[in-house]
């Protein structure tokens, strides 16, 4: 399959890994990249993530078969809003975005009141580092996206987007949005809260200047994910805070449960915590074709 046109809106680490795969399938004749500072432009250019970038939103999206939203979730409505004008009849939108319920919700009667289709989607891949010098072309090679269509959605535009994510060689699974978003934020959203936590805990200033010194490869490891945007996560936490809040509560309760034989002195109880956990994570990496990245 090919796309004359793509235009992907905000080229970052995921709008610009998505530019570079799509170059590299040969999948549009043209990608152009929508950002905010003219800087960010000639970047994208030089990494070579799109044909070119332009800080013009309608002239960006202008003549696209397909729109990809790569923005932080809470300025996906407002900025398809103001692109619809130049939304080409037909053509196909979506996005890349964590949460998928308010997303769906918001976009998909505004884009089909313009003549053209909205199938959200949320490819699990990504990383802590920021910016379109991180990307990479590989980022969503064998990783799972999820599409999320609805009753109302155009049927020939769920297959074509499930086709170009499948040229990219990411694997598809269609879920209900609010099912989505119910799962995510156990998978992927409270790891994060938890690294980012771990970090403020240790690497708290009013510990002693030691304790830093005393970090190794463990703690980077399981910190990693809290080098990851603040507005990112911030948009993240708040579109999805009820399922994240129960997340956040089943989190706490094993911890206080691990806390309490803790200090009772159970040997055996605290191998068995640990124990426990080693054979459901083992157990899923043996039976895991496809391991998200994000």
């Amino acid at each position: 399959m090919k796309f004359r046109k793509i235009t992907i809106i905000g080229v970052g680490l995921l709008g610009g890994s998505l530019g570079l795969a799509v170059r590299r399938a040969g999948l549009a004749g043209e990608v152009a990249g929508y950002v905010r500072r003219e800087a960010t432009a000639k970047d994208c250019e030089a990494v070579g993530a799109v044909d070119y970038a332009t800080t013009d939103l309608l002239a960006a999206v202008s003549g696209a078969d397909l729109v990809v939203l790569c923005t932080p979730l809470a300025q996906m409505r407002t900025i398809t809003e103001q692109f619809l004008p130049a939304l080409k009849k037909g053509a196909l939108v979506t996005d890349v975005g964590s949460v998928k319920a308010g997303v769906v919700r918001d976009l998909e009667t505004l884009v089909q009141k313009a003549g053209a289709h909205f199938v959200g989607g949320h490819p699990m891949a990504g990383g802590e580092k920021m910016g379109v010098k991180a990307s990479r072309a590989d980022l969503y090679q064998k990783a799972i996206c999820i599409i999320t269509p609805t009753k109302r959605s155009h049927a020939g535009s769920v297959r074509k987007l499930e086709k170009f994510w499948h040229a990219l060689d990411s694997r598809t699974v269609r879920m209900d949005a609010a099912e989505h978003d119910r799962l995510v934020s156990r998978s992927s959203h409270l790891p994060h809260l938890v690294a980012a936590v771990l970090a403020r805990v240790v690497l708290d200033p009013r510990q002693p200047r030691e304790q830093a010194t005393l970090c190794a490869t463990g703690f980077r490891d399981t910190s990693r994910l809290a080098a990851g945007s603040p507005e990112m996560w911030r948009d993240i936490s708040m579109s999805n805070r009820k399922n994240l809040a129960r997340a956040a509560e089943s989190f706490i309760i094993d911890l206080q449960r691990f806390q309490a034989v803790l200090k009772s002195g159970d040997a055996a109880a605290i191998e068995a915590f640990f124990a426990g956990a080693k054979t459901l994570r083992d157990h899923w990496c043996l039976n895991t074709t496809a391991v998200p990245t994000e």
